[in-house]
């Protein structure tokens, strides 16, 4: 069903008048919504006693806003009454205003998808997702972390995105300059490809002509098309066009012919990763509970729909543990784990208990699931990249002394394919302990089947659900008094894009399973438990760390890690 959407620029604080006028307006057309751009709010450092005072009105609730309305992050900083609002609130201002924070992606109830991405870049932070919600700063691995919605109807960032006019014969008006951009927000308009993307310009307003993003490999007739619209703030002196209105359908198909005037995409060399225009089951993972919100609630329904399930391993989830993430590439990242089976004293010369996860930014059960070709490709040699430097990490700290063992499980039924990544004593890896262990348990377990010596790559050869472990450790010529000088690059040019490890040796073991088959999920970690004499850490929930301990954990790994991340330099 369509629905009626309204926009605006910038108020800076001048929200009672823009709300009476979007009332007005809601009473003429019934919007479903309507979504203010850029800064709502007047700049803290120059508000007057009546922007304090409307403020309160607002937050009070003696401000009347008849449609569900939704803002962001700007570039200034939020007021510290509003801040103090909403951390109470669960993002809910007052009665209808909305906050979608800074790094978001929403549903509503008419199934519009709505992904936010707010503030300025902050140029001294080089990696890793910011870690707060309300400073107007955000990070490239924010911008990152929001690919992963695969696709929504509408985006919105406070800045444009890079060479967004290439190919356009749309100006701006006399004297104003196109901004700048940033790359960033060009490819994660080029990841997601919406039908809107709204941005600001405080003293102009500019629409593009509509763009078509290249063919996916299964719509290979359609193109997907986005419209940029950038609108000038509502007290501009210009008196730009600071409000559009709009109708979309998100059940509506991609179209099969071009409206006249559109341009191929300006991001032709941002388009990394392409998506399929239809992908509701990897779009759950940032359905409302992961992140994502149903607003409109006249009769306030849950914010959450019951049919999902939150997904912790989506970084656009607000309720994501940013504090935990290590290191974040295109398609994948590296995390410590919550709740570990290790803890600092079990590898000495470690400084961190070095329980890692390696996670595909992609929302999908199995690699297999990931549905283009090019970016499971992508994925699965990513995260042998991190499996690879992770073992030149152990070298460089521990010499030949441990090796590593990761294990994963390829199910159907798992709500986000991962791979868990343990050291482990390298005499207990040349001994055929570890591998023996992993048989055992299966044995004991009375497992219908056995492991086999074997890899089976991403899935798509041999299709079908299984448990798979890698189980390595160093040659001696690796390591010279515990040193490694090729930091991570050296290990990541041995090694192949299949996840063949060319430097010591390591043995692949793959148990199938069938859909009828009950298997543990904490399959790999029981095992591990035993291994390591840590039985009484066999379940994560019983060894949770404060939120203090964990990241102290964390940033002890990174530090340590930081040479051999290779993703810091692409």
């Amino acid at each position: 069903m369509a629905s009626k959407i309204i926009v605006t620029g910038a108020v800076e604080g001048a929200f009672p008048f823009i709300l009476d006028k979007l009332a007005k307006l809601h009473s003429k057309n019934s919007f479903s919504l309507a979504i203010v751009l850029g800064d709502f709010f007047a700049d803290p450092e120059t508000s007057s006693d009546d922007d304090e005072a409307n403020v309160s009105a607002l937050i009070n609730g003696t401000i009347d806003i008849p449609l569900p309305t939704y803002f962001t992050v700007g570039k200034r900083p939020l007021p510290t009454a509003v801040i103090e609002k909403l951390e109470k609130s669960d993002d809910e201002l007052c009665p209808n205003l909305y906050f979608l924070g800074k790094r978001s992606a929403t549903k509503t109830s008419e199934g519009i998808r709505i992904v936010n991405l707010g503030g300025s870049l902050d140029p001294n932070i080089t990696a890793g997702v910011s870690k707060e919600n309300y400073l107007p700063f955000h990070t490239e691995d924010d911008a990152k972390a929001l690919r992963g919605a695969n696709s929504t109807d509408i985006l919105l960032t406070s800045l444009w995105p890079s060479k967004i006019q290439k190919g356009s014969s749309s100006s701006l008006p006399d004297g104003v300059e196109f901004p700048i951009g940033e790359q960033c927000v060009a490819d994660l308009c080029s990841a997601l490809r919406p039908r809107y993307h709204f941005s600001t310009s405080r003293d102009a307003f500019y629409e593009r002509e509509p763009f078509f993003h290249r063919p996916t490999e299964k719509d290979h007739d359609t193109k997907a098309i986005t419209r940029f619209i950038s609108l000038a703030a509502s007290n501009n002196p210009s008196k730009q066009k600071s409000l559009y209105a709009f109708t979309i359908d998100p059940t509506s198909s991609t179209p099969l012919t071009l409206p006249p005037g559109t341009t191929a995409s300006p991001f032709t060399t941002g388009q990394k990763r392409q998506r399929l225009p239809d992908q509701e089951q990897s779009y759950s993972r940032f359905s409302i509970p992961s992140g994502g919100r149903d607003y409109h609630r006249p009769h306030k329904r849950s914010r959450y729909d019951s049919k999902t399930q939150e997904c912790f391993f989506c970084l656009s989830s607000p309720n994501v543990k940013t504090h935990l993430i290590a290191s974040i590439a295109n398609d994948t990242y590296l995390t410590t784990a919550k709740g570990p089976l290790s803890i600092t004293s079990t590898f000495p010369n470690l400084p961190s208990p070095t329980h890692l996860l390696i996670i595909p930014l992609e929302h999908a059960s199995t690699l297999n699931n990931i549905p283009v070709p090019e970016d499971r490709a992508r994925t699965y040699k990513e995260m042998h990249r991190y499996r690879r430097a992770l073992h030149s990490y152990l070298v460089s700290r521990c010499g030949d002394k441990l090796g590593a063992v990761t294990w994963e499980l390829s199910r159907a039924s798992i709500r986000h394919t991962h791979w868990q990544f343990l050291p482990v004593s390298a005499d207990m890896v040349k001994r055929g302990l570890v591998e023996a262990a992993f048989k055992v348990e299966a044995e004991n377990e009375k497992y219908p089947v056995t492991f086999r010596t074997k890899d089976v790559g991403d899935g798509t050869v041999d299709q079908g659900d299984f448990f798979r472990v890698w189980i390595w450790m160093p040659a001696p010529e690796d390591a010279v008094d515990g040193s490694d000088d090729g930091g991570g690059q050296k290990a990541d040019t041995e090694g192949g894009d299949d996840g063949e490890e060319k430097r010591g040796k390591q043995n692949c073991l793959v148990l199938p399973l069938s859909e009828a088959f009950r298997f543990d999920l904490q399959f790999g970690r029981r095992v591990m438990a035993k291994l390591l004499g840590l039985e009484g850490r066999r379940d994560w929930r019983d060894c949770l760390q404060t939120d203090e301990e964990e990241t102290a954990d964390a940033e002890r790994f990174k530090e340590a890690f930081n040479k051999f991340d290779w993703a810091l330099e692409e």
